[in-house]
């Protein structure tokens, strides 16, 4: 991108008013999926928010102020959190989300010791793809419970406002342009609320009764729980980094193209990996969802041509600010089940259809025996939610399916023309 192209640049300080709209947009852009995530897996809304901005500044400050991106609630983590929280209560969720940042700083360690190649041969497209799938298609039973069941009966009022709730978030998205087309879910969840208010089925009290200050739920180690780190855990969270890495690395590699620097080289992979991993340990002691940095966040900067990290830095303040007022938590809380559920069929869809964009985009040949084992076998084991028991120790569902698609590539040989292919397209 030319210089002129630019309107601020990632060290360039915006006027106080502009500043603030600015932030204002980064805002809204993430506010629909960081509280879908805690609503999914029953944690507050408002640590989450608090948990993100926190994120978002370690991260900052850990990529040395040159990475513009915003850190949210993961997607990956929440099937993982549910049966975490179901098995062994809140305290061991929190103690996988923190072990599974930890594993992100000792990947950053060894890719700064060692560089970055090794990570792209142990994550390729025929292994990550099937995973991102199985997250998706993994958690559609969940959202088309959301979207249907009123307690444990079927609802067709309910039904009806998750249908409302997905149309608005589909035209939002298609026929909406410049920044209303990046915020399809919050409109979405805005619009279902409307009509859930119109038919009568949401409650005031709570924001009637809350605080304007006031101190979120966290979940502290030590105050609320006795961290206990078990082999479970282990097995149960520490795998979904293999999908959230390449993730962060492909994002990466997008900002880079948007704002015209290479972020693999300087500050590093290894230093924003590191951010990642220290914002999801900060969510963790907190009790939060674990973070990852937000395509739509950039979106917003490939859009409005703001580069400034002192912009997404008071998107961070904004979002801190947000999770301290009691008014704004209790009416997050109001939102009506069936909008969240009507907004996660399209969104899990989609997390599933970018799985399979990545393998389309990439080239995976489908007609080699070999891609088409790792693929098959990924999938019925992910989706299947297969379990592998040693012990006392379980992997089950996404994590075996992932740990088995990395074995299965590194061990399946490669033929000799994939092989020359690679070599051409390198």
């Amino acid at each position: 991108m030319k210089k002129e192209d630019i309107i601020l640049d990632v060290h360039d300080t915006p006027e106080p008013l502009t500043w603030l709209a600015l932030s204002f947009q980064h805002l809204f852009a993430m506010f629909g999926a960081t509280i879908l995530v805690p609503f999914l897996v029953e944690l507050d809304p408002a640590v989450a928010l608090i948990s993100s901005g926190l994120g978002t500044l370690a991260f900052l400050l850990i990529t040395k102020w040159q990475v513009p991106a915003y850190l949210g609630s993961s997607f990956a983590f929440i099937t993982p959190i549910i049966v975490a929280k179901a098995e062994a209560g809140i305290g061991a969720a929190m103690v996988g989300s923190f072990l599974a940042g930890l594993v992100y700083g000792i990947v950053a360690l060894l890719i700064k010791a060692t560089g970055h190649k090794w990570i792209m041969k142990i994550l390729p497209p025929v292994v990550v793809g099937p995973v991102i799938i199985v997250i998706g298609l993994g958690l559609a039973g969940v959202a088309v419970d959301m979207a249907t069941l009123q307690g444990e009966k079927y609802s067709l009022v309910y039904f009806s406002v998750a249908l409302v709730t997905l149309i608005i978030t589909i035209l939002s998205s298609i026929f909406l342009k410049g920044f209303f087309n990046l915020i399809p879910v919050l409109l979405g969840i805005a619009g279902g609320y409307i009509y859930s208010l119109a038919i009568g089925i949401i409650d005031f009290s709570k924001v009637l009764e809350a605080k304007w200050i006031q101190v979120p739920n966290f979940v502290v180690p030590f105050v609320n729980y006795t961290p206990t780190i078990t082999a479970d855990i282990i097995f149960l969270m520490v795998p979904v980094v293999i999908v959230t890495i390449s993730e962060h690395i492909g994002h990466q590699l997008v900002l880079g193209k948007v704002v015209g620097r290479d972020y693999i080289e300087k500050p590093g992979l290894h230093r924003s990996i590191l951010g990642d991993g220290v914002a999801t340990m900060i969510a963790a002691v907190l009790g939060g969802p674990p973070n990852t940095t937000y395509g739509e966040n950039i979106g917003v900067l490939a859009i409005t041509r703001v580069y400034s990290v002192l912009v997404i830095t008071g998107a961070a303040v904004l979002a801190i600010t947000f999770g301290f007022i009691g008014k704004v938590s209790a009416f997050i809380s109001t939102i009506p089940t069936p909008v969240m559920g009507g907004v996660s069929i399209l969104l899990f869809g989609i997390i599933a259809s970018s799985g399979l964009r990545m393998m389309i985009d990439n080239k995976l040949d489908m007609g080699n025996k070999r891609n088409l084992i790792i693929t098959s076998v990924i999938l019925v084991i992910g989706i299947g939610e297969a379990t592998l028991k040693i012990g006392n120790v379980d992997l089950h569902g996404m994590a075996l399916a992932a740990v088995i698609g990395i074995i299965l590539n590194l061990v399946l040989p490669i033929d000799k023309e994939e092989t020359m292919t690679q070599q051409e397209t390198a």
